[in-house]
């Protein structure tokens, strides 16, 4: 019986016929794990995606403290775009300077948003995301690559972290939705 890919015989034979075929194989699976941090990034499996969670706030409730809770709805989504703003300039900027925890991750509790404010911190968020999004995709950028001015941190892991942050909290957005009741009737 004969065999017709032996890679040994054609490693031998035919070596850049065989690296080739290496190469298109690491190449696919970059891909596929790309893929798969942007699905990560931008929810629709484990969670809803981000517009589909802001859409439709009652602008009336941005600024309500969730029963038993310390931070408003708008609270809650400027902390998601102020942390993955930072995680983004971390992984950009060479000169990134280290941010005080909570107190610039977090709107001063008693900060009110208006409106704009609230579009504001939606775009931010969007502008960012798009960004993260187009440094996965970006093939120069190697995602097991650590970051030059970092204390160990890869890029796979900084993606990884965003996307863990943000459904957590995404998530808890969901929650208190529903606890204010602020869905509209097609939400399920």
């Amino acid at each position: 019986r004969r065999v017709l890919f032996r890679p040994k015989f054609l490693l031998i034979s035919h070596p850049s016929i065989f690296f080739t075929m290496i190469y298109f194989f690491l190449m696919d699976q970059d891909k596929i794990l790309r893929d798969h941090i942007i699905k990560l990034l931008t929810g629709g499996q484990a969670y809803s995606p981000y517009d589909e969670i802001v859409a439709d706030f009652p602008e009336e409730h941005m600024n309500r403290f969730f029963p038993n809770g310390t931070y408003s709805p708008w609270n809650l989504l400027e902390h998601i775009r102020r942390t993955q703003a930072d995680i983004l300039d971390f992984m950009k900027n060479s000169n990134y300077k280290n941010k005080d925890w909570p107190k610039d991750y977090w709107p001063e509790i008693n900060e009110k948003a208006t409106s704009k404010i609230w579009e504001k911190t939606i775009s931010g968020f969007k502008t960012d995301m798009e960004e993260l999004q187009k440094m996965v995709r970006d093939p120069k950028v190697n995602l097991y690559g650590k970051i030059t001015h970092g204390t160990g941190q890869t890029f796979l892991r900084e993606f990884l972290l965003v996307a863990d942050h943000n459904s957590f909290h995404l998530g808890e957005f969901s929650i208190m939705r529903q606890v204010q009741n602020t869905w509209n009737n097609k939400h399920e």
